[in-house]
């Protein structure tokens, strides 16, 4: 975990489609991108920030999310999520993620913490 400081970023991006959509996850009824996707998305930019900072016996899961989604996606459109690790306390990692479409506008903001555990722990 020594290689997990602040300031590490990773991202991911998206382009909607209809499986993202809040109507087919039942989040909603309308044919725009879901907040659990959002959050989904969010998470993906949030391990991609962590990389190979975490040992090998090592992995993070999510911990807590707070997601404000602020505008639509439609489908078809691309979002990208930003991530920043902004803290780190003890086994857990603090982000601030971001998302914009392709035309620049923020979509959600998310502030996400993951906890690193053991690899092992998750073994079937």
């Amino acid at each position: 975990m020594d290689g997990c400081q602040p300031g590490r970023r990773g991202r991911a991006s998206l382009t909607v489609g209809e499986t993202d959509t809040a109507a087919h996850l039942s989040s909603g009824d309308v044919a725009v991108l879901a907040s659990p996707r959002v959050l989904a998305l969010a998470e993906q930019a949030a391990v991609a920030a962590v990389g190979a900072g975490l040992a090998a016996n090592q992995t993070s899961v999510g911990a807590k999310a707070e997601l404000e989604h602020t505008r639509s996606a439609f489908v078809g459109h691309t979002v990208t999520a930003q991530a920043v690790l902004i803290g780190v306390h003890g086994r857990r990692l603090a982000f601030r993620v971001t998302v914009t479409d392709d035309e620049g506008h923020e979509v959600a903001t998310v502030r996400h913490e993951r906890a690193v555990v053991a690899r092992d722990r998750f073994a079937g």
